[in-house]
């Protein structure tokens, strides 16, 4: 391969491996919240916890919101696009624009000699994003030689993440001020994404030749595990505050089963030595993905300047450099692919305030920030997985229809954010990602 043929080829593997890694595309792959109270608190919500959607937040809260169960269905809508204009391409969005993230959760004391212990859980969607990119022109020349042979050059892109967690909690009040918190986290992830470079070979503007393959499209599945801690303090009665930690989500690695040809032309990977008509293609069989959750720090506050107003802020930390420094395959025998995927740690601030305008409608407002975890310099690397979304604004209320039943509502908005690579960038110089949200959930409370 040319140095041009290589970069280019390279760039491809990038994509495709930040692929799994997209999956809610708000603070990095991670939702702002669960639930439309937690969505219209801007996340918002360590030392104010509200709804049974804490078991995922800071457990400690299971044991402050009473008996109660909760149920939400969001709908995601995200509005993303790649452009290759600046190297003579075109500008493609992704056709998948809606998505369902349902969760539900409950706790209650564990018995009635013992009201101050309870115990509880749920399940929750806390992300799950794809993209589906057309066939995109990305170039109307290439370099001569291998694997693009001087032809125009076309870009096509799919994936399709889901990531749910169960956290079933214990939660103890241990006097009038201080609640602590553990949770169990076990994790679902499921994966599928698929990523060419092709070619027009006969000059027809359709692309009829694969230069450069990565297929994983064939469903992986993963069991995960962690755990979380938490604790909520009044300091007096018109401050708390609270902290939780959540632990790395350990996953084995997910497997997939490819066919000769599914990774072609993959550059620098060791172990690839196939001669097929296409170029070198990576030997069938048995592959993993080392795909893990990070551990991530919040500390929050929260103020009652009356008795119908609050205002709560939190500040998070979330250890992306962990998961997402590096990105490695392996594959029979001695086939490995190691890749910087150059995400870097978050810090999220956030602020949410609740006001009781009357005994039973409560209205909302939240805001929440975070720099994306990469920039200009790594967008060749993320092409499929632009989690370039900064700021959330979002806004809810909940009436209480009678003693038992709430209902709510959220509505989030993320203004678009770009990113784009440097005009020196050798993989895909000019290229530009953006990202744009919004969110709508209906939630319902019963109160035991």
């Amino acid at each position: 391969m040319t140095y041009f043929s290589k970069r280019l080829a390279a760039a491809v593997i990038a994509v495709c491996l930040g692929t799994p890694f997209s999956v809610h595309a708000t603070n990095g792959y991670q939702l702002i919240g669960v639930g439309s109270y937690q969505k219209s608190m801007g996340g918002a919500v360590t030392s104010n916890p509200d709804t049974a959607m804490t078991a995922i937040s800071n457990p400690a809260g299971m044991a402050r919101i009473g008996k109660r169960a909760d149920f939400n269905m969001e709908l995601f809508m995200p509005d993303r696009y790649v452009d290759f204009s600046a190297t003579g391409g075109a500008k493609e969005d992704s056709a998948a624009e809606l998505y369902g993230v349902p969760a539900l959760g409950w706790t209650a004391p564990v018995s009635d000699d013992h009201p101050d212990l309870y115990f509880g859980g749920g399940i929750y969607g806390t992300s799950g994003l794809g993209v589906d990119y057309g066939s995109t022109p990305f170039s109307p020349a290439s370099p001569p030689g291998p694997p693009f042979n001087g032809d125009p050059v076309w870009f096509d892109g799919y994936s399709s993440i889901a990531f749910w967690q169960m956290a079933p909690t214990l939660a103890w009040n241990v006097d009038k001020r201080l609640s602590l918190g553990v949770a169990l986290n076990l994790d679902y992830q499921a994966v599928a994404f698929k990523q060419r470079f092709m070619t027009d070979t006969d000059g027809d503007n359709v692309p009829d030749n694969t230069a450069v393959n990565f297929d994983l499209s064939r469903n992986a599945q993963g069991l995960g595990l962690g755990a979380s801690v938490g604790l909520i303090y009044d300091v007096n009665e018109r401050f708390t505050v609270g902290a939780s930690y959540k632990s790395k989500q350990e996953f084995p690695d997910m497997e997939y089963q490819l066919a000769i040809g599914d990774l072609l032309n993959v550059p620098n990977a060791s172990g690839c030595n196939i001669a097929v008509a296409g170029g070198i293609a990576c030997p069938g069989g048995s592959y993993d993905l080392e795909l893990d959750y990070p551990q991530q720090l919040a500390a929050g506050i929260t103020f009652r300047p009356s008795k119908r107003v609050e205002v709560s802020a939190d500040i998070k930390w979330v250890d992306w450099s962990d998961t997402m420094k590096e990105i490695k395959i392996s594959g029979p025998g001695d086939v490995q692919v190691i890749l910087p995927a150059n995400w870097q740690n978050q810090t999220i601030y956030a602020i949410g305030v609740h006001y009781e305008a009357t005994d039973r409608l409560h209205v909302r407002a939240g805001f929440n920030y975070a720099e994306a975890p990469f920039d200009d310099e790594d967008v060749s690397a993320n092409l499929i997985l632009p989690a370039t979304v900064e700021t959330h604004y979002a806004i809810g209320a909940d009436y209480h229809l009678n003693k038992r039943w709430d209902i709510g509502f959220h509505y989030m908005i993320a203004p678009e954010q770009t990113f784009q690579a440097p005009a020196n960038d050798p993989l895909a110089p000019g290229a530009e990602i953006g990202l744009s949200e919004q969110s709508f959930g209906i939630d319902l409370g019963y109160r035991f």
